[in-house]
C-alpha cells in the first residue's frame, strides 16, 4: 500500500506509477471541481485508478468522497475537469457503462417493504449473467434474514444488502462508500475478505472510507482528501 500524493507519482519516489501488467487506468479524474451555491465540494481533483487495483480515498466526513464518487458513477455532473471510467464518460455513455460497474451507495433505502431476497432477485433481471441471489445470501451472511423485510434490518446488515446489490452484475469495476459503516466487527473483516475476493478475481476497486485501518488494510494505494482537495 502506498498513499497518493500527486497525480501519477509514488509516495516513496515521486517518479511515475507504472502501469500494471493487467491493464492501463480503469479511472482518469483530472481537474476535477463541483460546487453545491458558494459550498466548494471537489476542488482540482487528480488521480487515476490502475485496472486490478483496490484505490482508496480517505478523509474525514464532508472531505468531498462521496460526491466525487457519485460523479464517477454518473449521478451527479461535474462543474469542470475531465472523468473516464473503464474508457467512457460515466454522463454521456452511463447506458454503456452501467452494466459493468457495481455500485454501493452511502445511504440505504433500497424497497423498505420488499424482504431481502425480493430485492435480490430484483436487481439479478436487471443483468445477462447474475450472481443467483441465494449464493450471495450465503457469502454475505444474510441467509437468516432473506425473508425479513428490509426494513426491518439492522444498519449492518443494510450495508451487507448494499455490498450483494454491487455485486449481482458480476461488475469489472466497484464502487464502495464507506462500506463497513454500521458493521460490527466480525462483519467487518468479512466484509474486507470479500472485497480482496474481488480484486483476485480481476475486479478494480474504488472504495471511500474515513477509516485509516481499513484503508492500509485493503488498498494498494491510497489518496488522502480534505476539503474537496488532496492532501496525501
Amino acid at each position: 500500500m502506498s498513499v497518493t500524493r500527486t497525480q501519477g507519482q509514488s509516495a516513496e519516489t515521486g517518479a511515475p506509477i507504472p502501469i500494471r501488467a493487467n491493464g492501463g487506468a480503469a479511472i482518469r479524474v483530472d481537474g476535477l471541481e463541483k460546487s453545491y451555491g458558494q459550498q466548494v465540494a471537489v476542488r482540482g481533483l487528480s488521480f487515476t485508478v490502475t485496472q486490478g487495483e483496490i484505490f482508496a480515498l480517505l478523509g474525514p466526513n464532508g472531505a468531498g468522497k462521496t460526491t466525487t464518487i457519485e460523479i464517477l458513477e454518473g449521478y451527479r455532473q461535474a462543474d469542470k475537469g475531465a472523468v473516464e471510467v473503464l474508457g467512457l464518460h460515466p454522463g454521456r455513455n452511463g447506458r454503456e457503462l452501467k452494466p459493468r460497474i457495481g455500485v454501493m451507495l452511502q445511504q440505504d433505502g433500497v424497497y423498505p417493504a420488499l424482504r431481502t431476497v425480493e430485492v435480490l432477485q430484483l436487481f439479478s433481471e436487471f443483468f445477462a449473467d447474475p450472481i443467483p441471489p441465494e449464493e450471495l445470501l450465503e457469502r454475505l451472511g444474510l441467509k437468516e434474514s432473506a425473508k425479513v423485510r428490509c426494513r426491518q434490518l439492522s444498519g449492518g446488515q443494510k450495508r451487507r444488502l448494499a455490498l450483494a446489490l454491487a455485486l449481482i452484475g458480476r461488475p469489472e469495476l466497484l464502487f464502495l462508500d464507506e462500506p463497513t459503516t454500521g458493521m460490527d466487527p466480525q462483519a467487518r473483516r468479512a466484509t474486507w475478505d470479500i472485497i480482496q475476493e474481488q480484486q483476485k478475481q480481476g475486479v478494480t476497486v474504488l472504495l471511500t472510507t474515513h477509516l485509516m485501518d481499513e484503508a492500509e488494510r485493503l488498498s494498494d494505494r491510497i489518496a488522502i482528501i480534505d476539503a474537496g482537495e488532496l492532501i496525501a
